[in-house]
Formats: C-alpha cells, structure tokens, sequence
C-alpha cells in the first residue's frame, strides 16, 4: 500500500487559479525529489487535454505519457486549498493531490486513493480539517469503517444441494474464511433455523461472533423444499454495524414488489446489483459488455473519456467490472469508475435504463474500441 507522511500535506495554501495550484504542486513534488523541474510542463498539458477534477472537491493533476521519463520517484505531495479553487465547469477543488509515478505504478495509488475520496463524509473532512496527520489518516483510509463484505466471490450459484443445512454451512464457512466471523458463529448458525422470508428466499445471522459485516449468498441448482416450505436462496449477514441493512432494505422492497425471482434467474453481478443498488425494472433496461485493451487499464485519462460519453446521455448508466468486486458503479463519477481497479482484459458490463438507453451503450461500446483517447489496440 502506498505510505504517505505529514510532510507530504501542506494545508491552509492559496492560489489564484488552477495553473497556480498546479505548480505550487509541482514545486513540492520537485523539491521533495520525485520529479524534474520539467514535470510541470506535463502537469499543465495534461490539464489542457482533460480535467483532473475527480470529484467532491478533489483533483488529482499529474504528468501525460510523454512526461514519465522526468519522474525520478513515485509519490504525492497533497495541497489543502481552503478556500477552493475554481477547476472549470463550476467545478471547485479544495484539496489538490499531485501524482508523479512511472509506468502503471499510479493504478494502485489512484486506487487507493479514490476508494477514500468517493465517500463524500471524509472529502469533506479533507477540505476542513487544520492537521497534517488527520488528513493524512483520513487518506490513508485508517479512519474508515471497515469495509462492507459482499462482492461477487461471496456468491455461489447453482449449489450442489438439497438441504438448509447444506447451504448453512457453506455460507458460514465463506463468513469465516474471509474473517468476517469466529467458530461461535458458524456453530451457531449451523444449528439454528434460518428465517423463511418468502418467495422461496431464507435468512441467516447470530447474535455471536459477528467480527465484521458481510453478506454472502448461496442459491441451489434446484430449488426445493424443506418441511413443506420451498428453498430457492440463503442469504446469511454478519452484522458488526448498520452496513448490512441496506443489503436487507433492497431485498425487502424485492420481497414487497412480489419480484424475488429476479433474484433466483440473475447472474452473480445482477444479483449483487440487485442486493447493493437502486436497480430498473427489467424492460426497461438494457446491458452490454465490453473489453477494455487499453495498455493501463481505466486510469484517469481513458476513466475520464468513458465518463463524458456517459455524460453525454440521459439514461442512468451503471459500470460492473466483472473480473473486480461485481459491485456496479455510478457510471457518471469519474471516482467511482477508477476505483473499479479495471485492468486490461477486464470485462466491463454497462446497464442503461432510460430512453436513450440503446444509443448510449452503442457510444459506449465505439468509445472503448477506439481507445478512450488513447488510440485503437
């Protein structure tokens, strides 16, 4: 993981524009011996050919390819502008973090970074706080809560069984191997009756053990029944905090609406989608899957590309990377598409809902296949 120290953070600065800001950035991150004197010139370009602006508040300017041989270190050097600087497009930036890395070194970083930043409670933190080491542990992501669990390796599809029990234990285990629960809580849950919700969907949890919050869901390659009572799904939750009822209030508006089957005919990515998000109704939307060649996967410049075609249709458009969490994303923030981690190769499905739908995922699809701004592969 990427290390960053007080020295690094310089807060309560000032700046009459963006170009100032960039080369107030670009002195420190020369000085702190990371890059030549020159890197501001790529910085400045970079601007010129898209936005840096990430979104909540935050920019991230760093060099263009042509600029990579003049960066000596990987590393960044964060300016806290207070009173904001204006970055285009009624866009304000108050906290402004330059980057300066080689080769695809900046994919983790960006990463690490955005998966903080997209949480608009800590970049408003950012923006206000008056010490180095809280921004830098609010960064660094060491005051977060712990991550919710529940991602598409959580999901297991067409089990082998024919039994509660069987689907009991299967779920437990996965709880405890990912760390989420202890021995007491898998004893527990083996032993104790999951709740029928309906619709052939079942509940699992314990009062003991609960380490952290996560869900994860077993579906049987057959339904079938268990004294009288149809089993299609077992969703079990470890609840450590108040995560996991958003994944409980989804699948009771499903429950409510008489629509549970999308749950047991979905893939494990719509299934996800269905339990973590605001989800359309099936006739009206519509998905495509793409593969994306580009050299360094969707950093920031070909991220940016993607999101002002996105931008440029009505419809509401989520991304899932599918070789990643399987968690959809807000296809409009430029944050949340880069914290994907899409590499080259990964395949990408798009899910539009709206009256542009099909055009949208046609631009899509001819966007990623001439490169988004960096060239056909």
């Amino acid at each position: 993981m990427f290390q960053l120290s007080p020295q690094d953070i310089h807060l309560g600065a000032a700046a009459g524009d963006k170009q100032d800001a960039i080369r107030q950035v670009a002195a420190a991150l020369t000085a702190a011996g990371c890059v030549s004197a020159a890197y501001v010139d790529g910085m400045l370009q970079r601007e010129l050919q898209t936005s840096t602006y990430l979104g909540n508040g935050i920019a991230i300017p760093h060099g263009t390819t042509d600029t990579r041989d003049l960066v000596l270190n990987t590393g960044v050097q964060v300016f806290q502008f207070p009173q904001g600087i204006e970055w285009g497009e009624g866009q304000t930036a108050y906290v402004v973090i330059g980057i300066a890395a080689r080769s695809d070194e900046h994919l983790a970083l960006l990463r690490q970074l955005t998966h903080v930043l997209s949480d608009d409670s800590v970049a408003d933190q950012l923006a206000k706080t008056d010490s180095a080491e809280e921004l830098r542990s609010l960064l660094m992501g060491e005051k977060q809560a712990a991550e919710f669990r529940f991602d598409a390796s959580l999901i297991a599809l067409d089990v082998a069984a024919d039994s509660l029990m069987t689907l009991q234990a299967l779920n437990a285990g996965r709880l405890q191997k990912i760390g989420a629960v202890n021995a007491q809580f898998v004893s527990d849950v083996i032993t104790r009756k999951p709740l029928n919700l309906g619709q052939g969907i079942w509940l699992s949890d314990s009062t003991e053990g609960n380490l952290a919050s996560a869900a994860t869901v077993s579906r049987p390659a057959q339904a079938f029944d268990e004294d009288g009572e149809p089993v299609a799904l077992l969703l079990t939750l470890s609840v450590a905090d108040p995560q996991p009822l958003a994944v409980l209030n989804y699948l009771g508006d499903l429950l409510l609406a008489n629509k549970a089957e999308r749950l047991l005919n979905a893939d494990a990515a719509t299934l996800l989608a269905l339990l973590t998000s605001e989800v359309a109704e099936e006739s009206a939307t519509l998905s495509a899957e793409y593969v994306i060649r580009n050299e360094h996967g969707l950093h920031a410049r070909p991220g940016t590309a993607l999101v002002n075609v996105i931008k440029q249709f009505s419809s509401e458009i989520t991304v899932t990377n599918l070789d990643g969490s399987g968690k959809p994303a807000n296809g409009r923030s430029l944050m949340k598409v880069v914290a994907l981690g899409v590499k080259k190769g990964h395949h990408l499905r798009f899910t539009a809902n709206g009256e542009d739908a099909e055009a949208a995922l046609k631009a899509i699809g001819e966007a990623i296949t001439e490169g988004l701004g960096e060239g056909a592969a």
